[in-house]
Order: structure tokens, then sequence, then C-alpha cells
């Protein structure tokens, strides 16, 4: 798929394809779903993508795209699909987000996102750039949950991101799974690139137990943690 060119077909607004793929997980198969619901990733975010590369991470590119290593999970604390996605959509940051515009003016988003009955969309493809996670973002894959601390994630979420996970260490080399409340535990390893050591946030999302209960059923990936 050409990231380039990936976007809603003209004139059907934003449209839902239906994509069936069957996994090997342990010794069952088990069939999951992916909806696509593209991000419009047009020429200012791709502008602007490069750029956050080139400064925040040092890296040149002709293409925005990633190499996955890593994959980060987070909750939205968004209460739907829909809102998330219109926080989403817009190229640039809302003014609501100062606190990170200084870093970059590129929006934040995540190349999945799941509802809170497992139903896992499809924002942006796997390997596009998407800004979710401070000095990782060049090579990690970000699944948001709806979900917030007053709204507690679902089993259905953990199973939907155990088939996630699973989907896509068949893909591509991922050896770690974090959630975003850790990604400070890179600081000091070699994935790390952010070219200034003070753009740091406070993250608790999805939370401890959130993160137990899908690596319990992702063991036998033997996929790495944050470093401790």
């Amino acid at each position: 798929m050409n990231i380039l060119n990936y976007r809603p077909a003209p004139g059907s607004g934003i449209f839902f394809l239906l994509l069936m793929t069957s996994l090997l997980s342990g010794c069952s198969r088990s069939t999951f779903r992916i909806f696509e619901k593209p991000l419009d990733f047009n020429a200012e975010r791709q502008a602007l993508s490069l750029a956050y590369l080139k400064e925040r991470h040092g890296m040149e590119k002709e293409i925005p795209s990633i190499e996955p290593q890593v994959i980060v999970l987070h909750w939205t604390a968004i209460p739907s699909v829909e809102k998330t996605f219109d926080v989403f959509a817009p190229s640039t940051l809302p003014t609501a987000r100062a606190s990170i515009s200084g870093a970059s003016a590129l929006n934040v988003s995540s190349q999945f996102v799941v509802d809170r009955d497992g139903t896992i969309f499809r924002l942006l493809p796997d390997t596009a750039f998407a800004r979710h996670v401070i000095g990782l973002n060049y090579c990690a894959i970000g699944v948001e949950n709806i979900g917030s601390s007053n709204m507690p994630l679902t089993r259905a979420q953990v199973k939907a991101n155990e088939a996630l996970i699973r989907y896509l260490k068949t893909k591509y080399p991922i050896a770690y799974v974090i959630g975003h409340h850790e990604y400070q535990l890179f600081r000091d390893h070699p994935l790390w690139k952010e070219t200034d050591p003070d753009y740091l946030t406070q993250k608790s999302d999805p939370g401890d137990k959130f993160m137990r209960k899908v690596r319990h059923r992702i063991r036998d990936l033997n996929l790495q943690g944050a470093p401790q």
C-alpha cells in the first residue's frame, strides 16, 4: 500500500473496508477483522512528519515511514472512535495541545484504534509515521484503545489487542510491546531517538493492569517489555 495515497475514496466520506485475516494463536486458529478508517495522509501531514523525523529523531527520510520494532498500547481519554478520529484528523495540533506544540505542529495520531467492543480500526498504514510516543515514533506502531482512568478498558479490548499484536508480529520484526506509561524506560536504550533530552511527558495510559492482561495472553510470543 502506498502511504502517500492513503486517503478516503473521493465523495464517499469515511469508508469501511472489511479485511478478514486468519491467524495461528498457539495451536488454535482464530479470526479477527480490521476495518479501514483512514486519516488523510495529505501533503501537509507528510511534510510535518518528515520534519518531525528530522528535528525530533535526527533522521532524514524521503518518505514518512517507519520500520516497526515496538508496539505501544494507549488509551484515548476520548469516549468514542468517531470523536477520536475527529481529534486525529487535522494535520496540525489543536490549540488545546499547546504543551507539546513547541516540539512540533504535527498532530498526534496512531496507526490503530480499538473500540470498547473490541472492533479494530486502521487509521494509517502499519508503516506510516504517526506521532504518538516520544523518542520511539520512528519505530513504533501505536494502538489506541477507547477508554480512560474513568472508563476502564474492557476484556474485549484485551482480546483484540492480543489478536492485533499476533497479526503484526507475523508481518514485522516486533521485539517490544509496551504501555505508553512505560516509554520513558527507553531513555537509555539504543532505540531511543529524541534530540531534546528535556522533551518528556508523564503518561498513565493504559495502565499496569491492562498491560499485565495483554502480556499474559501473548506470553508465548516472547516479546519484551520496557527495559528495567
